[in-house]
């Protein structure tokens, strides 16, 4: 069987994998909060878990994992929107969950085995409440709930943060019913308009950290094997839900694994709306920008560095992409994955050296193979994207660059330079883009290829 080693945020080394089941390897990620389109940003835990997600099915077999991510449908950015828009909760829940699961489908995002509400939970999150305040981890104040950080001597392992130097330093909420001012909420009071439900402390709903906390426990137990999320998440959310988690289930482990990706820039610079930077998934995909480039741009940076999107990238992305797919058009559908594929994701989640398997079985020729890792790394479907359809690359121009290649090697064995070079300055403008390798010659068309300029050059 492969071995599959992953960094853990909570070692702060790569090790080996051991399921605690083989038969049920379980793997939770943190979803999105339901209240507006998923950006760019949003989309690489997706990608990253997604990918980790199919690696697991591919060594255990996909019966035997388990795949949790949930979504946040109680949160005050919620309450905001239904506020200003006039439209119920329910109404804007549903249709970003919705908005969400198409524009990640898209992606090649496959979806979890398990997509809890929060909403769903609330008596199994009012029960663990009850029992962290019974156990003395919490107390109740004001209509409010709180955990007490200071009685979990774990917490800040995960993070690598000492309680002193939060205290210190942390921008925290400090209101008169805390015993300190590190203490989160677990529980909040709700008025007449605002979502609620009635709990021992009063009409009220839950604090965000407990959700996950209370979710993982019911589908997945005391102690599973990965937890992943962006590493925005590391502090305070997980930090937070290690410590009620643990206080309440002491003889659990909640994850062994603890995996966390690197957070995304666009052009260089931080996504934000005051740059102009800001993009959806929708965004992209409206613009004409296929799933499966904006997947392979991701896949090309390993989850752990920043990743950095750009213009540039996808165009690179989709030369590569629409030239894969010329290739594995008409290929033997019974392939099998490239087991060097495999063994580059298994260390830890490789994708980038995944990605240059692929361009080896291209370069070699193993459409059938190379077809079967596209499947499975996302790339691809049971047929080539529609999209590919409207490339300009048919028998005819396909042809006549193999027959301008031919010319510009012959030209150059016979020493007309001026030949060479007109047909090398040729494919340039008609946007042709050459590789001269050992082996001979390669070609890919550029986004701004013109056949008029490369008929020109017969």
């Amino acid at each position: 069987m492969t071995e599959i080693r992953l960094y853990s945020t909570a070692t702060r080394s790569k090790e080996r994998f051991t399921p605690l089941d083989p038969d049920n390897v379980r793997l939770y990620v943190c979803g999105p909060t339901v209240y507006d389109r998923a950006h760019i940003g949003n989309a690489r835990p997706v990608l990253v878990f997604d990918m980790l997600y199919r690696l697991l099915r591919q060594v255990y077999g996909p019966d035997h994992v388990n795949y949790v991510r949930n979504f946040t449908d109680v949160d005050d950015k919620i309450n905001a929107r239904a506020a200003e828009s006039g439209r119920s909760i329910g109404d804007i829940t549903d249709e970003t969950i919705q908005w969400y699961l198409d524009d990640m489908g898209a992606l090649g995002a496959l979806e979890s085995d398990a997509m809890p509400r929060a909403t769903d939970f609330i008596p199994q999150m009012v029960a663990m409440i009850q029992d962290l305040i019974a156990k003395g981890h919490a107390y109740a104040a004001e209509g409010h709930v709180l955990f007490r950080v200071r009685s979990y001597d774990g917490y800040g392992k995960l993070s690598g943060r000492s309680v002193d130097d939060m205290i210190a330093g942390a921008r925290v909420e400090v209101a008169p019913y805390k015993e300190d001012p590190l203490d989160f909420v677990l529980w909040k009071p709700s008025t007449p308009d605002l979502p609620g439900w009635d709990s021992p402390w009063g009409y009220g709903r839950p604090g965000w950290h407990i959700e996950c906390s209370a979710m993982a426990f019911e589908l997945l137990g005391e102690t599973f094997d990965i937890h992943g999320g962006g590493n925005d998440l590391t502090f305070p959310h997980h930090e937070n839900e290690i410590a009620q988690s643990a206080c309440a289930h002491p003889h659990g482990e909640f994850a062994k694994v603890w995996m966390h990706n690197e957070m995304l820039q666009v052009e260089g610079k931080k996504m934000s709306k005051s740059l102009g930077n800001f993009i959806t998934v929708n965004d992209l995909l409206t613009q004409g920008v296929p799933g499966e480039v904006i997947r392979f741009v991701f896949l090309s940076t390993h989850y752990r560095k920043p990743m950095d999107w750009t213009k540039d990238k996808a165009k690179s992305a989709r030369r590569t992409l629409r030239k894969w797919y010329g290739e594995v058009a008409n290929a033997d559908r019974g392939g099998k994955v490239d087991p060097g594929v495999v063994t580059s994701l298994a260390n830890d989640l490789n994708t980038h050296d995944a990605l240059l398997k692929l361009h080896e079985l291209s370069t070699r020729g193993d459409t059938a193979t190379l077809r079967a890792s596209m499947r499975f790394m996302g790339l691809m479907g049971r047929a080539v994207p529609g999209w590919v359809a409207d490339s300009p690359v048919d028998e005819d121009t396909t042809a006549l660059i193999k027959s301008l290649l031919l010319a510009r090697s012959e030209a150059r064995a016979n020493r007309d330079f001026a030949r060479a070079d007109a047909l090398r300055d040729g494919f340039v403008a008609a946007g042709v883009i050459v590789m001269d390798n050992a082996e001979g010659s390669t070609w890919d068309l550029a986004p701004d290829f013109d056949v008029t300029k490369l008929e020109a050059l017969k």
